[in-house]
């Protein structure tokens, strides 16, 4: 699956690319380093939407040289990640599929936020794929290290760079990702640098950018869709808008991933069903009152473990409904209600 994008692949007669870009219903497939325009076969209108091709994706299509081509069905992916909408209650935002590191972009400036890298991070363990928290800007910040060691405390599996791009701060390190046959995706918040790192890695203006704001510290760039871009030595990038607020849904083993320490905690307290409240031989309230945890941390794992609870619920009820609907529908009795 991993050499997919570096060359041709047949098989009975249909094709097999990937997903470059995703508009409403039109899609883009790279083959052979071209971007062909696509629909989605008939099928396809019958599945739950975590089934419909995401950008990433590896689909296999059949070739049609003047107009769209049709995209039959999608393979098997190794990682998938998703995230509440927030402009509908209940349903998932599927974002991106097979890739490997998800360069979490948050410059240092007013926009970091440890909550929100928190949330990124569960977000991306939850998906399959490894957190690497990139820092930008850090020539306009007085005390990088502070920030790298207060980001490694979100997780053990989370990475931290701390980079300029403009001023080649740093961009080594991410040498070691950028291995041919792996795919990197960008995510932040607009105007963290994503645009800027992505040009630098690339060693070209594929994204426009300009100066930072004064009055918000944010730049200001052109991304509006998530896009696969593919470098000649191998490497695939799939570049993302901006997203200033990051729900929690369906990712309860990645928030338990992200905060494993308190998992650990929770193991050793005295009784399973332990609230962390008032019981005794609780092993989370021995550890904050030692200075092992800190209250914020605690208080960080429990909101967000909170949100996803929600969340899920109002998932499974609008899952139940539409069911309902779609077999109504079908019957020729639509209830009232619907």
């Amino acid at each position: 699956m991993n050499n997919l994008n570096t060359k041709e692949q047949i098989t009975n007669g249909e094709k097999l690319g990937r997903i470059s870009e995703v508009q409403k219903n039109s899609f883009k497939i790279k083959f052979q380093g071209q971007d062909i325009p696509a629909k989605l076969k008939g099928v396809f209108y019958e599945e739950s939407a975590d089934k419909l091709p995401v950008v990433g994706d590896y689909v296999s299509f059949t070739y049609n040289p003047n107009g769209d081509s049709m995209i039959q069905s999608v393979q098997d992916r190794k990682s998938f990640l998703q995230r509440p909408d927030q402009a509908k209650t209940g349903v998932m935002q599927y974002m991106v599929a097979n890739v490997d590191y998800v360069f979490i972009v948050t410059s240092l400036n007013e926009d970091y936020s440890y909550n929100r890298i928190a949330r990124y991070v569960s977000v991306v363990l939850q998906g399959g794929a490894t957190p690497v928290v990139i820092l930008t800007k850090s020539d306009l910040c007085n005390n990088v290290g502070r920030y790298i060691r207060e980001v490694e405390t979100i997780s053990e599996d989370v990475r931290v760079h701390a980079i300029s791009a403009i001023y080649d701060i740093g961009m080594n390190e991410l040498e070691e990702y950028l291995q041919p046959g792996k795919t990197i995706c960008l995510m932040g918040s607009s105007g963290a640098g994503k645009s800027t790192l992505l040009n630098a890695i690339t060693g070209e203006e594929i994204m426009k950018t300009s100066a930072i704001r004064e009055s918000d510290d944010t730049g200001r760039h052109t991304t509006t869709h998530r896009q696969l871009i593919e470098l000649p030595n191998g490497v695939s990038i799939i570049d993302t808008p901006g997203m200033r607020e990051l729900g929690m849904a369906m990712v309860e083993d990645g928030i338990d991933s992200t905060f494993s320490d308190i998992i650990e905690l929770e193991s050793r307290c005295k009784f399973s069903n332990c609230r962390h409240d008032t019981e005794p031989g609780c092993a989370v309230k021995a550890a904050i009152e030692s200075g092992e945890l800190s209250l914020e941390r605690f208080q960080l794992y429990q909101n967000l473990g909170q949100e996803n609870t929600r969340n899920y619920a109002k998932k499974k009820e609008i899952s139940k409904w539409a069911k309902a609907y779609k077999k109504s529908k079908s019957t020729g009795r639509v209830h009232a209600d619907f």
